[in-house]
């Protein structure tokens, strides 16, 4: 049986069995609903729908919640049988705490009854994927953008950088925009969503996103309840608070800018290759225009070394930015647990959760 590998995002979960140039078999929201029933047997008035996010700018916060979910993943998606579960390896968010590590391979262990665990950095696992070991990864998700520079497979932490603006800080953004320009029309977060994802893009730089204030294409779009609104310049402002956080509120550079710095701090020895292999990841890199436009602001960036992004080897699946973690996780499954550098039950048994530290690095 094929080890497991999940990546657990803010906004969506990945996974699948361990087939590298494969796409991960399930991607599937992890926002779930708690069904609350007050034990009266009335009809559905009495159940009460609370939404739950296992799972808040890249940690794991509700652990009922994560318990729930991956049993469902485990189980009913990749149909694990009870009493004779697999191995799992798990991508690990930049700042992972101690104890998060541990909770999660004693979740496993003790709940789960696996036969091996294994747990890697999601920077590390990203530049596998493209078929690096030194690099510097630039990774957007929705609760979190996360910077850090790879040195030969060894996150450089003192160097890293972990901003706590995401995607759905940008669809807030884009539901405020869109209140000024339709002020009569309540839109959904959950519509807001679908259309950041449908028409929001980068513009070429920042003078052609000033001149979209005087002239900018403006469509018409249906919401599901029959609404019609426009969007004009706001789709243009969403990816342009990724190089302009001011449009946030946040005095901050932009992000090519922060990733400058944050190579500065790396000795100098390093630089030019943490520079010239940049990877993109996390959904919102996948933005249309947002690569063009990191590569012309790298273009005009303070460095002597200029960043310059890696492609992705042809034969991986398509939009791999969405899910390099998971591939790169894929890859690692090959060799850690057929060579035994995994945590068994017997080293879990022997020492207890604090063996993830010794053995997953």
């Amino acid at each position: 049986m094929e080890a497991v590998v999940v990546d657990a995002g803010s906004k969506l979960l990945k996974a699948g069995p361990a087939i590298p140039d494969q796409a991960p078999s399930m991607i599937i929201p992890n926002q779930m609903k708690r069904v609350v029933d007050d034990g009266s047997m009335n009809d559905s008035s009495s159940l009460e729908d609370i939404v739950v996010d296992p799972v808040v700018r890249g940690l794991i916060t509700d652990w009922d919640a994560m318990e729930d979910l991956l049993h469902h993943v485990l189980y009913t998606g990749l149909g694990w049988e009870m009493g004779n579960e697999g191995q799992i390896l798990f991508t690990d968010p930049l700042c992972t705490p101690k104890a998060v590590r541990e909770q999660l391979v004693q979740l496993m262990f003790e709940t789960f009854n696996i036969s091996g665990f294994y747990a890697s950095e999601q920077a590390v696992l990203s530049l596998y994927a493209v078929g690096r070991i030194s690099g510097c990864t630039v990774d957007i998700g929705h609760g979190k953008i996360d910077i850090a520079p790879v040195v030969e497979g060894a996150v450089q932490h003192i160097a890293s950088r972990r901003f706590e603006i995401g995607g759905t800080d940008l669809t807030k953004l884009l539901a405020e925009e869109l209140g000024k320009s339709n002020p009569l029309v309540n839109i959904k977060m959950s519509d807001i969503e679908k259309i950041k994802e449908q028409y929001s893009c980068c513009a070429e730089d920042e003078l052609a996103y000033e001149k979209t204030k005087n002239s900018c294409q403006i469509e018409q779009h249906t919401l599901p309840d029959g609404q019609v609104i426009t969007i004009g310049r706001e789709r243009y402002t969403v990816g342009e608070a990724l190089f302009q956080p001011s449009i946030l509120g946040l005095e901050a550079h932009g992000i090519v800018e922060q990733l400058v710095r944050c190579i500065s701090t790396v000795s100098s020895d390093n630089h030019r290759q943490l520079l010239e292999n940049t990877v993109l990841c996390g959904g919102t890199a996948s933005m249309t225009g947002f690569e063009e436009r990191f590569q012309k602001e790298a273009g005009l960036c303070s460095s002597a070394v200029r960043p310059a992004l890696i492609k992705p080897p042809e034969y991986m699946p398509e939009n791999l930015s969405m899910y390099s973690a998971w591939v790169g996780g894929a890859i690692l499954a090959k060799v850690v647990f057929p060579q035994n550098q995994h945590v068994t039950k017997a080293d879990y048994d022997e020492t207890g959760p604090s063996v993830v530290h010794r053995k997953c690095f």
